[in-house]
Protein backbone atom coordinates (compact mmCIF):
# COMPACT_ATOMS: atom_id res chain seq x y z
CA UNK A 1 0.00 0.00 0.00
CA UNK A 2 2.87 2.40 0.78
CA UNK A 3 4.37 1.86 -2.66
CA UNK A 4 0.99 2.28 -4.38
CA UNK A 5 0.22 5.48 -2.49
CA UNK A 6 3.69 6.82 -3.31
CA UNK A 7 3.19 6.08 -7.01
CA UNK A 8 -0.02 8.09 -6.93
CA UNK A 9 1.67 10.93 -5.06
CA UNK A 10 4.60 11.14 -7.49
CA UNK A 11 2.27 11.05 -10.51
CA UNK A 12 0.09 13.80 -9.01
CA UNK A 13 3.04 16.00 -8.09
CA UNK A 14 4.14 16.13 -11.72
CA UNK A 15 0.93 18.06 -12.30
CA UNK A 16 2.25 20.76 -9.95
CA UNK A 17 5.25 21.26 -12.27
CA UNK A 18 2.93 22.05 -15.18
CA UNK A 19 0.52 24.03 -12.97
CA UNK A 20 3.29 26.42 -11.95
CA UNK A 21 4.87 26.58 -15.42
CA UNK A 22 8.15 24.96 -14.39
CA UNK A 23 8.49 22.56 -17.33
CA UNK A 24 8.06 22.38 -21.10
CA UNK A 25 7.04 19.35 -23.16
CA UNK A 26 8.29 16.20 -21.32
CA UNK A 27 11.24 17.80 -19.51
CA UNK A 28 11.54 17.70 -15.72
CA UNK A 29 10.92 14.98 -13.18
CA UNK A 30 9.86 14.18 -9.63
CA UNK A 31 11.03 11.18 -7.61
CA UNK A 32 10.40 9.82 -4.13
CA UNK A 33 12.27 7.42 -1.90
CA UNK A 34 10.28 4.34 -0.82
CA UNK A 35 10.44 4.44 3.00
CA UNK A 36 12.31 1.56 4.58
CA UNK A 37 13.49 0.12 1.27
CA UNK A 38 16.42 0.82 -1.06
CA UNK A 39 14.00 1.86 -3.80
CA UNK A 40 12.74 5.02 -5.49
CA UNK A 41 9.83 5.91 -7.76
CA UNK A 42 10.37 8.26 -10.69
CA UNK A 43 8.71 9.50 -13.86
CA UNK A 44 9.19 7.48 -17.07
CA UNK A 45 11.36 9.01 -19.78
CA UNK A 46 9.73 11.02 -22.57
CA UNK A 47 6.11 10.42 -21.57
CA UNK A 48 3.67 13.34 -21.92
CA UNK A 49 2.58 14.90 -18.66
CA UNK A 50 -1.07 14.33 -19.56
CA UNK A 51 -0.36 10.60 -19.74
CA UNK A 52 1.38 10.25 -16.39
CA UNK A 53 -0.39 8.01 -13.90
CA UNK A 54 0.44 5.85 -10.90
CA UNK A 55 0.66 2.77 -13.08
CA UNK A 56 3.40 4.14 -15.33
CA UNK A 57 5.70 5.50 -12.64
CA UNK A 58 8.94 3.51 -12.64
CA UNK A 59 10.23 1.65 -9.57
CA UNK A 60 14.04 1.62 -9.42
CA UNK A 61 16.70 0.56 -6.97
CA UNK A 62 19.09 3.16 -5.58
CA UNK A 63 21.56 2.45 -8.36
CA UNK A 64 18.90 3.71 -10.77
CA UNK A 65 18.13 0.26 -12.19
CA UNK A 66 14.43 -0.49 -12.87
CA UNK A 67 13.16 -3.41 -10.83
CA UNK A 68 9.77 -3.83 -12.49
CA UNK A 69 7.74 -2.59 -15.44
CA UNK A 70 8.55 -2.09 -19.11
CA UNK A 71 9.06 1.69 -19.30
CA UNK A 72 12.49 3.30 -19.11
CA UNK A 73 12.96 5.72 -16.22
CA UNK A 74 13.82 9.40 -16.58
CA UNK A 75 17.21 10.23 -18.08
CA UNK A 76 18.01 11.94 -14.75
CA UNK A 77 17.45 8.75 -12.73
CA UNK A 78 21.16 8.25 -11.99
CA UNK A 79 21.36 11.74 -10.49
CA UNK A 80 18.32 11.15 -8.27
CA UNK A 81 19.65 7.75 -7.18
CA UNK A 82 23.04 9.20 -6.25
CA UNK A 83 21.35 11.83 -4.07
CA UNK A 84 19.34 9.16 -2.22
CA UNK A 85 22.45 7.04 -1.64
CA UNK A 86 24.51 9.98 -0.37
CA UNK A 87 21.83 11.85 1.60
CA UNK A 88 19.67 9.43 3.61
CA UNK A 89 17.59 12.30 5.02
CA UNK A 90 16.28 13.14 1.54
CA UNK A 91 12.88 11.69 0.64
CA UNK A 92 12.20 13.53 -2.63
CA UNK A 93 14.12 15.03 -5.55
CA UNK A 94 12.81 17.34 -8.30
CA UNK A 95 14.39 18.62 -11.51
CA UNK A 96 13.10 21.44 -13.73
CA UNK A 97 14.31 23.81 -16.41
CA UNK A 98 12.14 26.63 -15.10
CA UNK A 99 12.85 29.78 -17.09
CA UNK A 100 14.22 32.36 -14.68
CA UNK A 101 16.09 29.99 -12.38
CA UNK A 102 17.67 28.28 -15.39
CA UNK A 103 18.70 31.68 -16.74
CA UNK A 104 20.71 32.19 -13.54
CA UNK A 105 22.16 28.70 -14.03
CA UNK A 106 23.15 29.60 -17.60
CA UNK A 107 25.11 32.56 -16.20
CA UNK A 108 26.72 30.31 -13.61
CA UNK A 109 25.49 32.72 -10.96
CA UNK A 110 23.99 32.04 -7.55
CA UNK A 111 20.87 33.99 -6.57
CA UNK A 112 21.71 36.43 -3.75
CA UNK A 113 19.27 36.64 -0.86
CA UNK A 114 17.49 39.93 -1.49
CA UNK A 115 14.00 38.78 -0.42
CA UNK A 116 12.37 37.73 2.82
CA UNK A 117 10.66 34.85 0.98
CA UNK A 118 14.05 33.56 -0.08
CA UNK A 119 15.40 33.85 3.46
CA UNK A 120 12.36 31.88 4.68
CA UNK A 121 12.66 28.94 2.32
CA UNK A 122 16.34 28.86 1.40
CA UNK A 123 18.08 30.50 4.34
CA UNK A 124 20.35 32.56 2.11
CA UNK A 125 21.60 32.42 -1.46
CA UNK A 126 20.54 29.71 -3.89
CA UNK A 127 23.90 28.24 -4.92
CA UNK A 128 25.29 27.20 -8.29
CA UNK A 129 26.56 23.68 -8.82
CA UNK A 130 29.12 22.49 -11.38
CA UNK A 131 28.49 21.65 -15.01
CA UNK A 132 27.92 17.93 -15.51
CA UNK A 133 26.74 15.76 -18.38
CA UNK A 134 23.44 13.90 -18.15
CA UNK A 135 23.31 10.15 -17.73
CA UNK A 136 25.78 9.21 -14.98
CA UNK A 137 26.55 10.06 -11.38
CA UNK A 138 28.21 13.41 -12.12
CA UNK A 139 25.06 15.51 -11.73
CA UNK A 140 24.21 13.74 -8.50
CA UNK A 141 27.74 14.30 -7.20
CA UNK A 142 27.43 18.00 -8.03
CA UNK A 143 24.09 18.28 -6.23
CA UNK A 144 25.40 16.56 -3.13
CA UNK A 145 28.70 18.44 -2.96
CA UNK A 146 26.91 21.79 -3.36
CA UNK A 147 24.03 21.23 -0.94
CA UNK A 148 25.84 19.32 1.81
CA UNK A 149 26.05 21.71 4.76
CA UNK A 150 24.00 24.34 2.92
CA UNK A 151 20.59 25.56 4.06
CA UNK A 152 19.23 25.75 0.53
CA UNK A 153 17.19 22.80 -0.73
CA UNK A 154 17.80 24.04 -4.30
CA UNK A 155 20.87 24.10 -6.52
CA UNK A 156 21.26 25.70 -9.94
CA UNK A 157 23.31 23.22 -11.95
CA UNK A 158 25.39 25.32 -14.34
CA UNK A 159 24.12 25.43 -17.94
CA UNK A 160 21.41 22.92 -17.05
CA UNK A 161 18.67 23.76 -14.58
CA UNK A 162 17.25 23.39 -11.08
CA UNK A 163 17.48 20.40 -8.76
CA UNK A 164 15.72 20.49 -5.40
CA UNK A 165 15.63 18.11 -2.46
CA UNK A 166 13.26 17.64 0.46
CA UNK A 167 12.23 15.30 3.20
CA UNK A 168 9.33 14.39 0.93
CA UNK A 169 8.63 14.69 -2.78
CA UNK A 170 6.06 17.38 -1.99
CA UNK A 171 8.59 19.52 -0.11
CA UNK A 172 11.03 19.17 -3.01
CA UNK A 173 8.30 20.35 -5.41
CA UNK A 174 7.57 23.30 -3.13
CA UNK A 175 11.27 24.25 -3.19
CA UNK A 176 11.24 24.13 -7.01
CA UNK A 177 8.19 26.40 -7.14
CA UNK A 178 9.72 28.87 -4.69
CA UNK A 179 13.09 28.79 -6.46
CA UNK A 180 11.53 29.93 -9.72
CA UNK A 181 9.49 32.59 -7.92
CA UNK A 182 12.50 34.22 -6.25
CA UNK A 183 14.65 33.81 -9.37
CA UNK A 184 12.09 35.80 -11.37
CA UNK A 185 11.76 38.54 -8.77
CA UNK A 186 15.53 38.80 -8.29
CA UNK A 187 16.02 39.11 -12.05
CA UNK A 188 13.42 41.86 -12.32
CA UNK A 189 14.80 43.68 -9.29
CA UNK A 190 18.29 43.72 -10.74
CA UNK A 191 16.97 44.90 -14.10
CA UNK A 192 15.59 47.96 -12.30
CA UNK A 193 18.83 48.70 -10.43
CA UNK A 194 20.96 47.33 -7.63
CA UNK A 195 18.87 45.40 -5.10
CA UNK A 196 19.35 46.25 -1.44
CA UNK A 197 21.21 43.49 0.45
CA UNK A 198 19.82 41.95 3.63
CA UNK A 199 21.78 41.64 6.86
CA UNK A 200 22.82 38.07 7.68
CA UNK A 201 21.25 38.36 11.14
CA UNK A 202 17.91 39.21 9.53
CA UNK A 203 18.22 36.30 7.09
CA UNK A 204 18.94 33.97 10.02
CA UNK A 205 15.97 35.25 12.01
CA UNK A 206 13.59 34.90 9.07
CA UNK A 207 14.80 31.39 8.30
CA UNK A 208 14.41 30.28 11.92
CA UNK A 209 10.89 31.72 12.16
CA UNK A 210 9.72 30.13 8.91
CA UNK A 211 11.23 26.73 9.62
CA UNK A 212 10.16 26.51 13.26
CA UNK A 213 7.13 28.77 13.82
CA UNK A 214 5.30 29.41 10.52
CA UNK A 215 2.23 27.35 9.70
CA UNK A 216 0.11 25.02 11.80
CA UNK A 217 1.56 23.01 14.67
CA UNK A 218 0.03 20.00 16.43
CA UNK A 219 -2.15 20.94 19.35
CA UNK A 220 -0.76 20.06 22.79
CA UNK A 221 -2.38 17.05 24.46
CA UNK A 222 -5.44 17.79 26.52
CA UNK A 223 -5.00 17.89 30.26
CA UNK A 224 -7.52 16.64 32.77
Amino acid sequence: MIERDLRETVARLHGELTRYGLVAWTAGNVSARVPGRDLMIIKPSGVDYDDLAADNMVLCDLDGVPVEGELSPSSDTAAHAYVYRAMPEVGGVVHTHSTYATAWAARGESIPCWLTAQADEFGGEIPVGPFALIGGDDIGKGIVSTLTGHRSPAVLMRNHGVFTIGRSARSAVKAAVMCEDVARTAHLARALGQPVPMAQADIDALYDRYQNVYGQRPSPPATT
